[in-house]
């Protein structure tokens, strides 16, 4: 509203404003919009500066009047969320009366706790044979509140909530929602803030594109993504909100609960965090609804004719309000109200209570509900709710407003009373005193009306329902000509996947069902050719001919599409493979997705997300493109990993290879179909490939057993007296098998050639083995693998790959004998590969160089000879090692 004291024309003032009332009571606010916007228009046209703004009053945006009725019961649904308040609260306290203190929040879920009832009540649908199901992001924060509802639900015991954070001897819950840990409950990881929001936006995405491809959803689905204020900070948080607003997501619902709190203290102490929030999501094109009062303040924002209390609403910064709640009423009126006497008189009939009782919109069952309805029936746009709450509402002095209240998991005896007070729990003294869990009878009324809501919405939320879908996955014959002697025909693995993928597109039984995801590089891994053979989705198609429409390979955007392209955001495309990955328990539909990056930038960059996968039990391909410290020749320090599969490592249920071949590729991917979609196993694979051209040997006869393991015997070499051991893996295991011919041809050494596709799944194997024989002593005692391949090899075992020597160190306790270990340590460069592969000592010359030295310390060979060696080979010796800074 315009400031009084600016305006050199009341009168006139008036008079616009009442044209506007007038055509706001005759044709609608749609009209009234309109016309608002015209003129801004012409203004503009006719050289007026009207910057833009994207914020609107500091007031509930739906008015009272129109404010949709709450159609149901509003005192049971009080009871029931009054239930579900003191057992969360008391379910963190109890626990942390333990020496252990596991922790847990109380205050995130207090502030928040009636958005979350009403959806229960009136919005989430649960999957069923009627309808697909609503995907619900709970704030991690907020868990405790899920099992509390769970609980009075029947779904969860007494004893379980006596096991809150108590997860290592099993039916204990878990601290955050874990998919992992409860596959049955909790759909989606959210604790790690900022992920909740990012994966939220491109589920949604994923929907259109299941419905746009023909798996058919039923029902009106909706993405709903509950965030708390101080979370958006986190980049993630944001980072996708223009792509919801560009695509029209009108499946997404955010509600971001906006206590004003972080978690050491107010979010925009001295700023609005709403306005700016309302402004950045309304300038990326969504719809905002902000519930920022509750019903009391109704009746005072009628009263208010010279809008002096709306003007006092904007003035006071989020600081204020804080402390306000943080006090008492007389505070209120003193503070707040006192700042023109026309607010004093304005409460002059209410006491400091009735002040006191004003509430925020986020704690009013009647304008959540109503703010609900308006999202879940607008067309069109994404919707944000932007609900103002107050953090750990009702804890009273143990945490209500307080700087402190995140950190809040413990309550005395005067705190429990007074929460069993404040909200008329039926419990006496020494029951609140004990936190003791209260369930209403089953013949109550409130248990009643709960349950006929959840089953008028279809079943219970959260709640995971994997679908039993086992895949019939080609065999591996389907890919046979890649199993076969490329001749002289070469080629990078990295086109031995474009030849995979392709086979499997057009795979009658499963074809469908792939989802190849790209960040903008298709071109790069050539996959540009599968742009006219497949499309890349796009919800309207293509309205525009491409620039290179008359080519045959021209880039095609269909509604039908295939491919999801993310333009250049590892993270977007992370989150559509997530979505793709965990389809199978979340859209009733299994797909197989295939997300090929730059090495560089996939966990490096999105290992949070990539852990996160993990626990949401997603099943799927991960391909790091262009992989390993010395095949990107000229991409230097920024672009070469030499740790990816060091960080695939981290991931419990992540199973990643290394291959060097077209045939060690294709077993690889074709085991991984079976487990993941055949045998349903909850695990996902990380594979490496290059863009380093060269011909493709056949498969040795009996060789996939020992690919899938993570080592065979490439070659067997002769019986010579000196003997070694050479292993390798990816690009460099060329160069391991070029070494070979170097030790026989001058130094008259021969070796065996193994070739390790996954050095993580040797150390599993090893860790696996170990502890069964410390845990079962008396029993048959196992052997690692390595050791069992490795036990009658003759001479020291030299191994180089193209990461970092750790990579390949971690199977250095199964491997019998000496074992000599060469890799990629230290930043990358840009140079030829031959320059890169001497620069960082893992070219065939330096394994030639190190096997000799093996064989000098073990006294078979004159040390003289590796010195013979050096000279032959050029090796420089004086220059510093790579990995110096």
């Amino acid at each position: 509203m315009a400031d009084q004291i600016n305006d050199h024309d009341p009168q006139e003032t008036k008079e616009w404003l009442e044209a506007l009332q007038g055509v706001i009571a005759a044709e609608g606010a749609e009209r009234a919009h309109f016309l608002v916007e015209k003129l801004v228009d012409q203004a503009r046209q006719d050289g007026v500066n009207i910057p833009y703004t994207a914020t609107t009053a500091y007031i509930n945006t739906i008015p009272a009047h129109l404010q949709a009725k709450h159609p149901g019961n509003a005192h049971l649904e009080e009871r029931i969320l009054s239930y579900t308040r003191w057992n969360a609260a008391a379910m963190v306290a109890k626990a942390n009366r333990d020496a252990a203190e596991p922790g847990g929040h109380i205050s995130s879920f207090a502030s928040a706790a009636t958005l979350y009832d009403v959806g229960w009540n009136h919005f989430w649908h649960a999957a069923n044979e009627n309808h697909g199901g609503d995907l619900v992001y709970f704030q991690g924060h907020s868990a405790p509140g899920m099992y509390s509802r769970a609980f009075l639900e029947g779904r969860i015991s007494e004893d379980q909530l006596n096991k809150f954070r108590r997860e290592v001897d099993g039916d204990g819950l878990s601290s955050y929602p874990h998919p992992w840990l409860m596959p049955d409950f909790w759909q989606f990881p959210t604790v790690s803030m900022g992920l909740g929001p990012l994966m939220a936006i491109y589920q949604a995405r994923f929907m259109k594109y299941l419905d746009d491809r023909g798996f058919k959803q039923k029902g009106d689905r909706h993405v709903w993504c509950f965030c708390g204020d101080g979370e958006m900070d986190e980049p993630e948080s944001l980072g996708a909100i223009s792509l919801a607003g560009r695509e029209k997501l009108d499946n997404l619902i955010f509600v971001i609960n906006c206590n004003l709190q972080r978690l050491d203290g107010p979010v925009r102490g001295n700023g609005k965090i709403i306005q700016e929030l309302e402004g950045d999501f309304r300038g990326s094109g969504w719809n905002v609804i902000k519930v920022v009062w509750g019903s009391g303040w109704d009746a005072l924002l009628a009263q208010d004719k010279k809008g002096l209390l709306q003007k006092r609403m904007m003035e006071v910064v989020d600081g204020e309000y804080q402390t306000y709640k943080s006090k008492n009423g007389a505070y209120v009126r003193e503070h707040f109200f006192g700042k023109y006497p026309e607010l004093l008189d304005l409460v002059a009939n209410m006491t400091d209570d009735d002040i006191w009782k004003l509430t925020r919109g986020g704690n009013d069952l009647f304008k959540v509900y109503a703010a609900y309805k308006a999202a879940v029936e607008h067309k069109g746009q994404p919707t944000l709710l932007l609900v103002k709450t107050v953090k750990g509402f009702g804890v009273g002095a143990a945490g209500e407003s307080q700087n402190t209240a995140h950190n809040t998991k413990k309550l005395g005896d005067d705190d429990l009373l007074h929460l069993r007070d404040r909200f008329h729990v039926p419990l006496s003294d020494e029951e609140a005193k004990a936190c003791t869990f209260y369930r209403p009878p089953a013949d109550s009324p409130e248990y009643k009306y709960m349950m006929e809501r959840r089953a008028a919405l279809g079943g219970f939320i959260p709640s995971r329902k994997p679908v039993n879908e086992p895949l019939e996955v080609p065999a591996l014959d389907a890919f046979k000509a890649l199993l076969e002697s490329s001749g002289e025909r070469e080629m990078s693995t990295t086109m031995a996947f474009v030849r995979i993928l392709n086979t499997l597109v057009k795979d009658k039984q499963i074809g469908k069902r792939v989802v190849p995801i790209v960040p903008d590089e298709s071109r790069t891994f050539g996959m540009e050719g599968m742009f006219r053979q497949l499309g890349i989705w796009s919800h309207v198609g293509q309205l525009y001919e491409p620039q290179d429409a008359d080519q045959l390979m021209f880039y095609k955007e269909s509604q039908t599409g295939q491919i999801l392209q993310e333009g250049i955001n590892e993270a977007g495309a992370m989150s559509d493979w997530i979505a793709a990955a965990t389809s199978y328990a979340n859209h009733g539909h299994t797909m197989i997705p295939f997300y090929i990056y730059y090495s560089m930038f996939g966990f490096q960059r999105i290992g949070d997300l990539a852990w996160a996968a993990g626990d949401l039990r997603a099943r799927g391909f991960l391909i790091g493109g262009t992989a390993g410290r010395t095949t990107l020749n000229g991409e230097g320090l920024q672009h070469q990993d030499g740790h990816g599969h060091l960080f695939a490592e981290f991931v419990p249920n992540c199973v990643s290879y290394d291959p060097t071949f077209a045939y060690e590729l294709a077993v690889i991917v074709q085991d991984g179909m079976r487990r993941m979609y055949q045998d349903q196993e909850n695990i996902y694979y990380y594979l490496s490939v290059m863009n380093e051209n060269y011909a493709h040997p056949a498969m040795p006869a009996g060789a996939e057993a020992g690919i899938l393991r993570g080592l065979y015997q490439f070659k067997q070499g002769d019986a010579g007296k000196l003997k070694v051991q050479l292993m390798g893996s990816g690009t460099i295991f060329r160069e391991v098998i070029a070494a070979a011919d170097l030790l026989k041809a001058d130094f008259g050494v021969d070796a065996d050639i193994w070739s390790a596709p996954s050095f993580n799944e040797l150390r599993r194997d090893g860790m696996a083995a170990t502890r069964h024989n410390y845990l079962n002593p008396t029993a048959e005692q196992r052997v690692p693998y390595v050791t069992e391949c490795l036990k009658d090899a003759q001479g020291p075992v030299i191994c180089a790959t193209d990461y970092k020597r750790t990579y390949a160190d971690q199977i250095r306790e199964y491997v019998p004998g000496r074992y000599v270990v060469l890799g990629c340590d230290g930043f990358g460069r840009s140079a030829s590969r031959q320059e890169l592969r001497s620069f960082f000592e893992v070219d065939r010359y330096h394994v030639a160089v190190a096997a000799l030295k093996a064989l000098a310390d073990e006294g078979l060979l004159p040390v003289a000879k590796v010195a013979e060696a050096i000279a032959k080979y050029g090796i420089r010796t004086e220059r510093p090692a790579p990995w110096t800074v």
